[in-house]
């Protein structure tokens, strides 16, 4: 069964079975193939793009993402579309490139049982974690806290009924990641130095 993060003095530490560790995985893998910048070598070299803006992690000609779970990932930074376009130009593709980072090291941590994450580990694998969540709440339209109160009653009817479709399934996995990333957090906050009272 598994065991949520706990902070440890070897840093946190949870216990996930072999099928839960490749369900993460995959999961991760699935927002980096939805993240991943274009390579621009090839359009650098066809003259396509300046080479300068490709060094410089500009993106020319960055638009806003059709996929409403990409665009939940990269907002709009502002009301106002041309400030908005501007922002995308100049951080969009550093962004999706930090995510990926981000992703692809915790894809590597849960290679391992237990999942162990030291210092910088830990907040790749809650940002990593955070946005899985966020794909999913998008794919199961959740906007409100009563959007997430039916996709939990669709979760818990599981113990009753097969899990006959998609909605189904992502709901139980939603619930999952939440669930760990909420120990994490936990075990994080327990792991802050206590508060000091000055006279």
């Amino acid at each position: 069964m598994a065991q949520g993060f706990r902070s440890t003095p070897h840093g946190m530490i949870a216990r996930l079975d072999q099928q839960e560790r490749g369900l993460l995985r995959r999961l991760f893998e699935d927002v980096i193939s939805m993240l991943e910048p274009e390579d621009l070598d090839d359009a650098s070299i066809d003259g396509t793009h300046d080479p300068l803006e490709a060094l410089l992690g500009l993106t020319d000609d960055a638009q806003v993402p059709r996929d409403p779970a990409v665009h939940r990932l990269l907002p709009n930074a502002s009301s106002d579309e041309q400030r908005s376009q501007e922002f995308r130009r100049y951080t969009e593709r550093s962004l999706r490139e930090e995510k990926v980072g981000a992703l692809r090291r915790s894809a590597m941590e849960v290679e391992h049982d237990p999942v162990q994450l030291e210092g910088a580990a830990i907040q790749d694998f809650s940002r990593a974690l955070n946005d899985v969540r966020l794909v999913l709440a998008t794919r199961l339209e959740i906007d409100s806290e009563e959007d997430a109160r039916r996709v939990e009653k669709i979760a818990s009817q599981v113990r009753v009924r097969k899990i006959e479709d998609s909605q189904t399934y992502m709901a139980v996995v939603y619930g999952f990641v939440s669930w760990l990333q909420n120990s994490l957090v936990e075990a994080m906050l327990m792991d802050l130095p206590g508060d000091h009272v000055h006279p």
